[in-house]
């Protein structure tokens, strides 16, 4: 059969058709809603009034509850001026379908959330409970912690600002109690022409041991620093820039070096559970009276056998003749600096999410965003907590890909 040739007609006129460009439709402003926090020492806020200010030009609107800001020293009026609505009733904040807060969910918090709600918070693993998980699941809320939110550079920002915050902080903090108005020993920390320079111990060489040994070289103290990962201490040697005595996590080595000093300070962290506790009770008792321990991983445990929490009214105690500085959540003591640190974190993350249309559409997009979730709506898609709490697992990856 032969082929036939295909006919043009004349009638029909060939023209090129536009390109047409997937232009982005302009999503909806979001609700963002920002409670005050009751939780325990809790003076960070999440949004400064800078950021409010960006989110609100860019159409977004920021409900927040009266005096929120206060402990960080941001008034209502600065936040009011920047845009958003001030409520005197908690109820009406948690209406919004996204909430930002600065501490974890409390009890308190569970009859006010909404349904389908979107919670950005911190977890803090050690107190959290299982009811608490429980009931946010049943209202099918999706969950953003700020401890395990990664940036596209694969770090975790949040926890690096509050990291890099404490460890400056624990310098300033044991140079206070080593003053004689605070019964401390009456050494100033740091060198001093003709004198042995004050001699700090760091145990633990992640960002809260690089910035407390930044700090305690700045001031001229001679600096020791354990940890047990080799790599880590390296790499704190690299950044510090200075030739630094470093030591793998040896016991009588510690123990000869505690001894001596004036300033110990704790600061192994903890991907899941517990710190170690590489500081035993016979160590501290040998440490020379007047001297300060600051446990910074008191968070997570602690790793010195003597610790128990302080508050920051009541930050210090004695045991040995050794002051002891347990208070959790340092940066809190620092709240301004903090939300500042905190808001420029998750000001941009909220911005995107508002372009994207939502944090649903966002994490489609940027993998990295995922391992921050714990839950999605309502299911719970942290491998650690299911484990802890023996709750059901499920794979984020998974129900994303199902809702598409």
């Amino acid at each position: 059969m032969s082929q036939q040739k295909p006919k043009i007609s004349t009638s029909f006129s060939y023209e090129t058709l536009e390109e047409t460009l997937d232009v982005r439709t302009k999503p909806e402003g979001m609700t963002i809603g920002i409670p005050k926090e009751i939780a325990f020492q809790e003076n960070r806020i999440a949004l400064t009034p800078d950021a409010v200010s960006v989110m609100v030009s860019n159409g977004h609107k920021i409900v927040i509850e009266h005096n929120a800001g206060e402990a960080s020293h941001f008034r209502d009026k600065d936040y009011s001026e920047a845009g958003a609505k001030i409520v005197y009733e908690r109820a009406d904040v948690f209406k919004a379908p996204i909430l930002v807060k600065s501490a974890p969910v409390v009890d308190e918090d569970l009859p006010l959330l909404q349904l389908n709600q979107t919670i950005i918070s911190p977890i803090h693993q050690s107190v959290l409970k299982a009811s608490i998980l429980e009931a946010m699941m049943e209202k099918r809320i999706t969950a953003i912690s700020f401890e395990n939110l990664k940036d596209d550079s694969d770090s975790y920002p949040i926890v690096r600002s509050m990291s890099e915050i404490a460890g400056s902080a624990v310098m300033l903090i044991a140079g206070q109690y080593l003053g004689s108005a605070n019964h401390g020993k009456g050494v100033l920390l740091g060198g001093i022409s003709g004198i042995a320079p004050t001699k700090v111990i760091i145990i633990g060489a992640g960002i809260v041991g690089e910035y407390a040994a930044r700090a305690a070289i700045a001031l001229g103290a001679s600096v020791k620093v354990f940890d047990n990962n080799v790599y880590r201490l390296k790499r704190l040697q690299n950044n510090v820039g200075h030739r630094l005595w470093t030591s793998v996590l040896e016991p009588r080595m510690l123990a000869k070096q505690l001894k001596t000093c004036e300033v110990a300070i704790g600061a192994l962290g903890s991907e899941t559970g517990r710190t170690p506790l590489v500081v035993s009770e016979e160590m501290v008792s040998n440490m020379r009276p007047g001297s300060v321990i600051i446990d910074v991983s008191i968070d997570r445990g602690g790793c010195f056998e003597t610790s128990e929490i302080t508050s920051h009214e009541h930050p210090i105690f004695m045991k040995y003749g050794v002051i002891h500085y347990c208070v959790p959540n340092i940066p809190s003591g620092f709240a301004r600096t903090a939300s500042q640190a905190i808001s420029n974190v998750i000001m941009p993350l909220l911005l995107e999410a508002g372009a994207d249309g939502g944090f649903e559409k966002l994490i489609w997009h940027q993998l990295h965003l995922r391992s921050g979730i714990y839950l999605f709506k309502g299911a719970l898609t942290n491998f650690y907590l299911s484990q802890r709490f023996d709750l059901k697992y499920t794979d984020l990856n998974l129900l994303i890909a199902s809702q598409r």
